[in-house]
């Protein structure tokens, strides 16, 4: 198709350049009629000049003027070859010469020559009468030497072909004279040359023979009866031997055309007059009648001035006695403008390419007309806002020719009505519409639907998820209308953009190739490249920023108090602090954006729910009441810190306070001792082996209580055994046991042990005694009564400390 194209162009570009001289040279060649198919006509390289091989370059190819083509011309060769049988009569009836025209067209550069072929007559037609017999009545009493004329035979061949001679058969009273016409057309004359004698013979038979000139020769014949009549003196007499008449073409059906009159002396029968044709051809017996009584010529079929321009009419007046009289009647039939003019397309460039140059032929067309005069000339035009002219040229030729640029992308098809109107009364318009489509070429770059794309992509993606999808259009066509995509070399935060992003090269859709981090890149901008198929290739650009949006994917980092155990820290707060004090405050802040890095603080957990606050949004710690004395020294508080997304994220700090009445070096020595026991307090492995040790020992305590509490009731049962055997029971009974009530027993003491958390040593308060234990003594002591509260033993502070140190060693 591109080649074609092409060819198209080249020759079309210098068709104008050529168009000047392109029509001058005619070439006449002849043929035979009822030449087989296949014939050869001519071989045209000798005339053309050209050599064989620039035939098919040159994309020759013959152009038939008619609705019929009958040659073809064989480029390889250059050989006209007759494509159909061709019968001359058919063709041209009696036209002389029959020419049939056709033109040979090349390109590159254009030249157009005109073939003009003669279809040469063959004698394959016999000449005929129009009537098998022909009836003379002729008086005994004629002279000699009178002629009778008699009727034409037709041939429709023509030349030597037609009739050249006639021959009549032997006889005694007739003899032949055969005569020229003056279009040379031959007929012939009975001549009397022995009276006749209607007594002898009343009648007589001979025999007409038309013969052509053809080889061979063929002929045609026709009966004559002759009836011997009597004596008749007047032969009739026409007014005028000639009459000539003028006939408008197309006349209606009996139209009267003239009048003939012949008048006869005679009286009776021998005075009535007959008209009647004489010696005339088929296309005036087709096209007239004649009234014999009258002698009115009327219109009796077509007249048509393109088929014949005048009839030549030769009619007999016959009267009673069969005395004949002859006048020729000429009718010239005028022109009536009833032909429409014609266009012929020589040559048609379509589709036309869009960057065509002005002054390029578009089409080569013939315009004519049948009529003849004003009826035939012709004036063409074609209608008005188009960008293409006409241009007359020689022999009725005509250019059509670019005049303005073309763009297929506003009509990307022309419909050209071509209108050829004649000069004639009325005059008559024809129309040929030719289509030229334009060819598209790639002269327009794509064009985005947007001039910037804006895109959004959630963090975290999944690799390969569409992000969103550029557009572009081309208003070119086919492959100028293809577009591609690709992305333009970048860097994003120092690597590759097509690392980061990919685009389907066909649809424009764009691609993430890996996970994205809003934490690591907000957005990034991408450049996309948008060229067409065409040639050369047209491209645009566009800038595509992609944006990633935040997703609550990161908790709440606490930057103070540090949370990683390194390097612990305490808050102190003096016992004098009253409500509202601010104590310490928290910080913390989240990596996500938006409300997803809006922060909340609240209070999880403290060692005193009531004695702390936070605020929930500044993360302040304050106090909520004033400190007393009962307040525990350390303070443990857990602050938990939550985000604003969906779902939430949080996470907590805890926060360790030292109640102190003052900041001298003695409360700072105790919180260093604090902060050795924050980070012991850390140590969740030493913490448990603590609580394995304080279970044990407590079991171990229970167990030696529950011992020494069997021990001491077995030896009671044994002293009480003991007792009855060897002391009577009585009212000394009372007394010792009233002693043993107030006396010095052993007393049950409840200890408490408080072990702090985080701490590595427990702490004992030794309380006193909740109830009396009486011990028994031996028998010689139960006389002896001991003060109660003389026997009850009060630990002094001292001994509670010194306590205390032994069991945390």
């Amino acid at each position: 198709m591109e080649i074609h194209h092409r060819i198209w162009r080249g020759w079309s570009f210098f068709m104008y350049l050529c168009m000047c001289g392109a029509i001058c040279e005619s070439f006449h060649y002849s043929i035979p009629e009822e030449k087989k198919s296949g014939s050869l006509v001519a071989n045209v390289l000798k005339d053309l000049k050209v050599d064989v091989k620039e035939l098919p370059a040159r994309g020759a190819r013959l152009v038939s003027e008619g609705t019929k083509p009958y040659f073809q011309l064989d480029a390889h060769s250059g050989n006209v070859i007759l494509q159909d049988r061709i019968d001359r009569e058919a063709l041209c009836g009696q036209k002389d010469p029959c020419i049939l025209l056709s033109e040979i067209v090349l390109e590159n550069p254009l030249r157009v020559y005109r073939i003009e072929v003669e279809i040469e007559d063959v004698n394959d037609n016999p000449p005929q009468f129009f009537k098998k017999e022909f009836l003379f009545e002729i008086p005994e009493q004629t002279k000699t030497n009178a002629r009778f004329p008699l009727e034409r035979a037709q041939d429709s061949d023509r030349g030597e072909n037609t009739v050249q001679n006639y021959t009549l058969s032997p006889n005694d009273h007739f003899r032949l004279d055969v005569q020229s016409r003056s279009d040379g057309s031959k007929y012939a004359e009975l001549v009397l040359q022995k009276p006749l004698d209607r007594e002898a013979n009343a009648r007589l038979f001979l025999i007409l023979t038309a013969i052509d000139g053809g080889s061979p020769k063929r002929t045609g014949t026709a009966n004559i009866i002759i009836n011997v009549l009597d004596n008749n003196d007047n032969a009739p007499q026409f007014h005028q031997s000639l009459y000539k008449v003028k006939l408008m073409e197309n006349s209606p059906l009996d139209t009267v055309v003239t009048k003939v009159e012949a008048n006869d002396q005679d009286i009776g029968s021998y005075a009535q007059v007959a008209y009647s044709f004489s010696q005339v051809p088929e296309n005036v017996l087709s096209s007239f009648k004649l009234n014999e009584h009258t002698g009115e010529l009327t219109v009796a079929g077509i007249i048509d001035y393109e088929e014949e321009r005048n009839y030549e009419i030769s009619i007999k007046a016959t009267d009673g006695g069969g005395l004949s009289a002859y006048c020729k009647v000429i009718v010239e039939v005028e022109d009536r403008n009833d032909n429409a003019p014609e266009v012929t397309i020589t040559s048609l460039t379509s589709p036309l390419p869009e960057d065509s140059p002005l002054d390029m032929v578009v089409a080569l067309f013939r315009v004519t007309d049948q009529d003849s005069g004003d009826n035939g000339r012709v004036v063409c035009n074609i209608e008005m806002n188009l960008p293409f002219l006409l241009k007359a040229s020689e022999n009725s030729y005509y250019q059509l020719v670019t005049q303005q640029p073309l763009d297929r992308e506003k009509a990307s098809e022309y419909s050209i009505t071509i209108t050829a109107t004649d000069q004639g009364s009325p005059r008559l318009t024809s129309t040929r519409i030719i289509n030229v489509q334009i060819s598209d070429i790639n002269d327009n770059a794509p064009v985005f639907e947007r001039s910037t794309y804006e895109m959004q992509i959630r963090e975290n993606n999944i690799p390969g998820l569409l992000i969103g999808l550029v557009h572009a259009d081309d208003v070119d066509r086919e492959k100028n209308a293809k577009v591609m995509y690709s992305l333009l070399p970048g860097k994003v935060i120092g690597q590759p953009v097509s690392s980061y992003v990919s685009i389907n090269s066909e649809t424009g859709n764009l691609y993430a190739i890996r996970s994205l981090d809003y934490e690591q890149i907000k957005d990034f901008p991408v450049t996309v490249r948008a060229v067409d198929s065409g040639s050369p290739p047209l491209n645009a650009e566009v800038k595509v920023r992609v944006v990633i949006v935040d997703e609550n994917d990161n908790a709440p980092f606490i930057l103070y108090p540090l949370q990683n155990g390194t390097s612990p820290s305490n808050d102190l707060v003096p016992r004098g602090a009253e409500a509202g004090y601010l104590v310490t405050k928290v910080v913390a802040v989240d990596r996500d954006s938006g409300q997803n890095s809006w922060l909340s603080y609240e209070l999880l957990k403290a060692t005193e729910p009531g004695l702390f606050s936070v605020g929930a949004q500044n993360g302040e710690v304050k106090t909520l009441r004033p400190i007393n004395q009962r307040d525990t020294f350390r303070q443990k508080l857990i602050i938990g810190v939550r985000d604003n997304g969906h779902p939430p994220q949080s996470t907590s700090a805890t926060l360790t306070i030292l109640l102190v009445d003052g900041f001298s070096d003695p409360y700072m020595k105790m919180v260093d001792i604090a902060k050795d026991e924050v980070v012991k307090e850390e140590d969740r492995t030493l913490t448990l082996y603590l609580v394995i040790c304080l279970a044990a020992i407590s079991f171990i305590f229970l167990l030696s209580v529950v011992l020494f509490i069997a021990i001491k009731v077995q030896k009671r049962r044994k002293f009480m055994e003991s007792s009855a055997m060897n002391f009577p029971v009585g009212q000394n009974f009372q007394e010792n046991g009233g002693d043993a009530g107030a006396g010095s027993l052993s007393r049950a003491y409840n200890y408490e042990v408080c072990l702090a958390g985080g701490s590595l040593s427990s702490e004992f308060k030794f309380l006193r005694p909740l109830f009396p234990v009486f011990s028994v003594e031996p028998a010689q002591n139960q006389g002896v009564q001991r003060n109660p509260a003389a026997s009850q033993e009060v630990p002094s502070h001292a001994a509670e400390g010194q306590l205390m140190n032994q069991v945390r060693i």
